[in-house]
């Protein structure tokens, strides 16, 4: 039987006892010096030995981890763990232009909903939305080109309907990369929607009205006072987005300048009369 002095003595030193196959009492050290091989044997095979390893302290194996990971191999920390404390000059700008947005958005959204600050002028709103519908335009280019008897107006028709389907086309890649979605207070309820539609950047009914405007004002004879229409639609249609809440500041004015540059492009690719005979020949 173990002497009283040695067990006094174990709590002491820091060691745990722990008994092996012959019955006598032996010292497993909780240092770092590794025991002996006759020792590690006799642990493997006893369950009281292995549940005294099991017991090691938590922090010791959380202190040695985190010391390996911080100092030994090169290794890293997580990515959620790391602080940004330096973020760029242009992220704290597109960060803080992105709040300015949305909050004048929302402010402006007067029309959204009939019980709006401004409900009263929804109707009105969502008539001048129609009068830049892509649906709209598309149908009425199509029948002024069918119905015209002048190689003049044909080539101009025929020409606006190649601009409003090369629009479409553009902003419906744009609204497909970017995939921003729309204002939070929009209420769905826009005439002949399609899955591009839900998103927000940039506004199609802007970029319509810019490049069907300077279209017009362009290829089409006008007085000055239907010039002035002509540009005062094109700035209705844009903010009416905002007011009724389908888009945001930003989405219309990238929608204007993507409009006017597009016009750019439509006379680039502007059709000849021998393409246009060759169509309507074949239409006929």
């Amino acid at each position: 039987m173990p002497s009283p002095k040695a067990r006094s003595g174990s709590g002491r030193s820091g060691s745990v006892p722990c008994t092996g196959g012959n019955g006598r009492y032996e010292f497993i050290s909780l240092s770092r010096t590794p025991p002996p091989p006759q020792l590690l044997q006799r642990q493997g095979s006893d369950p009281t030995a292995a549940r005294l390893r099991a017991s090691e302290s938590p922090s010791r194996r959380r202190g040695s981890g985190s010391s390996t990971s911080s100092t030994g191999g090169g290794q890293q920390l997580p990515e959620e763990d790391c602080m940004k404390l330096n973020p760029s000059f242009f992220g704290i700008a597109f960060s803080s232009l992105l709040a300015i947005d949305l909050w004048l958005s929302k402010r402006l959204g007067v029309c959204a909903c009939e019980d709006s600050s401004w409900g009263s002028v929804r109707p009105l709103m969502k008539l001048i939305e129609i009068s830049g519908h892509g649906i709209a335009w598309l149908a009425g280019a199509a029948y002024c080109l069918y119905k015209s008897d002048s190689v003049a107006g044909q080539e101009v028709m025929l020409n606006l309907l190649m601009a409003l389907v090369l629009d479409l086309v553009l902003v419906g890649v744009v609204k497909a990369v970017v995939r921003r979605r729309r204002p939070a207070h929009n209420r769905m309820d826009m005439f002949a929607t399609f899955s591009v539609d839900r998103y927000s950047f940039p506004s199609g009914h802007a970029t319509r009205a810019s490049m069907c405007a300077r279209f017009l004002l362009a290829h089409l004879v006008l007085a000055a006072p239907l010039r002035v229409l002509v540009l005062l639609w094109a700035t209705l249609v844009g903010f009416s987005r905002v007011l009724l809440g389908r888009h945001n500041v930003t989405d219309v004015v990238f929608g204007f300048f993507m409009g006017y540059w597009q016009y750019n492009l439509v006379e680039i690719l502007w059709l000849s009369p021998v393409i246009l005979q060759s169509t309507m020949g074949q239409l006929h």
